[in-house]
């Protein structure tokens, strides 16, 4: 079974704001066995262009990850986080080689 990723890239405009986002997202996240393996870290562009804050999600595989993407949980957390910042969200399989 080949993984797949969460890849956001996003602006938070409002911090406070955003914790609220990131308390809500603990549910759907445990529930489909989400493992962060990047969250907001020190971030380097070597190259292009980049929002501030990257975070890396990994799931057991494509429909786990886009299952949680379309809970109900998750979408209401989500709901909580687009009036405070932007970002670019995909899905991602990994790669067996």
């Amino acid at each position: 079974m080949t993984k797949a990723y969460w890849v956001a890239h996003v602006t938070v405009d409002d911090p406070q704001a955003y914790e609220a986002y990131r308390r809500a997202t603990a549910e759907p996240f445990a529930k489909y066995g989400a493992r962060f393996l990047a969250r907001g870290g020190r971030l380097e562009v070597v190259e292009g262009e980049a929002r501030p804050r990257c975070v890396v999600i990994e799931f057991a595989d494509m429909d786990t990850a886009r299952a949680c993407y379309n809970s109900p949980e998750y979408q209401a957390a989500k709901a909580l986080r687009t009036p405070c910042s932007t970002g670019d969200v995909m899905l991602v399989e990994g790669w067996e080689g």
